[in-house]
């Protein structure tokens, strides 16, 4: 999802570069900027209409017939690989990959940008997952929990998090110019990534399928938001002119 509406955004403001840009400098930037908060407006809309249901019987039903179907696939294999990609999502696992990110960042890309980059999405999508927890205060699932757990339910700090972070991380390599099958491979794995750290917290019985959705589609909104800001922040810092 993260990487159509990146080609999307991308191609639009190319086409409007260069059918706008000789009569306007301008204009293309603020058509491709409208354009993207329409994406982050219908966002948010999405994100209130689900939170706005949560106490709904059709809601709870489709909760429990998701979550009963997941874990009616358990097993000592995926156990251990559910509880390994969830951990991967957890306060360790960012750790991990943003300190290897700042090290590809400043040694193999030299880009200190990228850095500061990274880290402001994780810290904002951190940050506003506990203001929401907190505001909305959903309790989580009252079935076995296969990890412990100590915050509340909506949305998914896990799959919120995941999308943002790993998401972002999706945006940075489609921009690299680096081998093609190598750009692929690592936009597939993170991907799989973000999927798996979702359905993660469903399996280990942490989680709502709602609490997913809702946090997939929060830290959505976060990567086209920052997408919006750190390209803006590039355009007027190269070219006087906008």
């Amino acid at each position: 999802m993260i990487k159509i509406l990146i080609t999307f955004i991308k191609k639009i403001r190319t086409f409007l570069i260069n059918k706008l840009g000789k009569y306007n400098v301008t204009l293309p930037y603020v058509i491709a900027l409208l354009l993207a908060l329409v994406f982050v407006v219908v966002g948010i809309n999405l994100f209130i209409e689900l939170t706005e249901t949560l106490t709904t019987d059709v809601l709870a039903e489709y909760d429990t017939r998701i979550t009963d179907y997941i874990i009616s696939f358990r097993s000592s294999a995926l156990t251990n690989y559910f509880v390994f990609v969830t951990h991967v999502g957890d306060i360790y696992g960012y750790a991990s990959v943003l300190a290897i990110s700042i090290f590809l960042s400043l040694v193999i890309f030299k880009r200190k940008k990228y850095v500061v980059q990274i880290s402001v999405v994780l810290f904002l999508s951190a940050l506003s997952n506990l203001v929401l927890k907190r505001f909305i205060n959903r309790a989580r699932p009252d079935i076995e929990h296969m990890v412990s757990v100590e915050t509340l339910s909506y949305p998914s700090g896990h799959a919120m998090s995941a999308m943002a972070f790993y998401g972002f991380l999706i945006y940075l390599f489609y921009k690299f110019k680096m081998n093609g099958f190598i750009k692929f491979t690592t936009i597939f794995m993170l991907t799989l990534l973000i999927l798996s750290i979702g359905i993660s917290r469903i399996y280990l019985g942490v989680h709502f399928p709602s609490d997913i959705l809702g946090g997939f589609i929060a830290g959505a909104i976060w990567v086209v938001f920052c997408i919006v800001l750190f390209n803006l922040i590039e355009v007027f810092r190269r070219d006087p002119k906008t």
